[in-house]
């Protein structure tokens, strides 16, 4: 089932810009500490205190509104300041009520003068609170704008990985399958159905939807010894196998299918087009924090070559350099040629990671 991303505005919890607002809260008591002792003033002062903490349960609710419904930041910005001014001017109509203030008839004039003064502070206080509610918010949106953008990234990649997993060689397979018939026409019954089992547990093994990406060396090596029991009942004793291991390596973690398409890659460039038995040679060692991986093959003679130029990169190289490199980044080495023994080299270098996948 495809996920189905939420792409409407983040907004925070309704109480994190009210928690954020406490300092400020703190900074009006401070503001209002001079006052006391002072009748009216103390008594304004908290009523001030008391209308902040009660005006930003609304402001928040409208200011969250104007979010959800998308509003340009002028109509954002202008919305807030009508809506903080008039809450600023009940509050300051309130504390004139409580104080009986122009309570004789006929003053208006006296009334007006007095309802607007003095409000900068409280009408800033709330503008305030709207700056920090909108920082909250900001800060919210762009954690989950990079929560996204990581995942997308995750996925891509993944699917990148997986691509580049699923990409068997066609010419195995077909050779694979040829073998298979040679075996039926020629009544070899018992080996045929003993291919055909090994064949289906390779591609079980390699096109299973849950591998990871990394999996231990000792599980990398029985899927390699699987591919390697199909490719001996095609060459038989043409092809000769050498493992060399060294100590505490099956517990590192290597990228799977890691080995397989060097060894396919070996075989078809190197003792497939051999009149004689030809060795692929593997060599596995763990030195400092590195993992070394050096697989060596014979080559044919330039009468049986079928690329004039054994040392280009080949579709398995190209394909294990791509998904290290996803993998990696730039932590890792893969170098190949024919050494000065004649044979083609592949040598592997890799972070050395422990079977929690951490470096060692």
């Amino acid at each position: 089932m495809t996920q189905a991303f939420d792409y409407r505005p983040a907004l925070p919890p309704f109480w994190l810009p009210i928690a954020a607002a406490i300092p400020l809260v703190l900074c009006l008591v401070l503001l209002a500490l001079p006052s006391l002792g002072h009748g009216v003033a103390t008594a304004a002062r908290t009523l001030y205190v008391f209308a902040f903490m009660v005006w930003v349960v609304p402001l928040t609710a409208l200011q969250r509104q104007l979010y959800r419904r998308g509003a340009s930041a002028v109509i954002t910005v202008a919305t807030l300041l009508v809506a903080t001014f008039a809450m600023t001017l009940a509050a300051r109509a309130t504390s004139l009520l409580l104080q009986g203030a122009a309570s004789d008839g006929g003053h208006q004039i006296v009334w007006s003068l007095l309802l607007f003064r003095g409000i900068e502070g409280a009408w800033l206080s709330l503008i305030a609170y709207c700056a920090i509610h909108a920082v909250v918010a900001h800060s919210v949106a762009l954690r989950r704008e990079r929560a996204f953008h990581d995942e997308a990234r995750a996925l891509a990649r993944d699917a990148e990985l997986a691509a580049l997993r699923y990409q068997l060689q066609p010419h195995f397979l077909f050779n694979t399958l040829n073998a298979i018939s040679s075996l039926v026409a020629e009544q070899r019954g018992p080996e045929a159905r003993d291919m055909l089992a090994r064949l289906a547990d390779f591609l079980r093994l390699t096109l299973e939807s849950g591998r990871c990406h990394k999996v231990s060396l000792a599980e990398e090596l029985a899927v390699t010894e699987n591919y390697l029991d199909i490719e001996r009942a095609r060459f038989g004793d043409r092809l000769r196998v050498r493992w060399n291991l060294g100590t505490g390596v099956l517990g590192a973690r290597v990228p799977y299918l890691l080995l397989q398409p060097l060894v396919e890659n070996a075989i078809r460039h190197g003792i497939a087009p051999r009149r004689d038995a030809g060795q692929v040679e593997i060599t596995v060692n763990c030195e400092r924090s590195e993992l070394r991986i050096r697989l060596s093959n014979d080559l044919p003679a330039p009468r049986d070559r079928i690329s004039d130029d054994p040392t280009r990169e080949a579709v398995g190289l190209a394909n294990v350099r791509k998904r290290l490199a996803h993998l990696y980044g730039d932590a890792f080495g893969l170098e190949h040629g024919i050494g000065d023994d004649g044979r083609f080299h592949v040598q592997l270098t890799l972070p050395l990671c422990g079977p929690n996948g951490a470096a060692s």
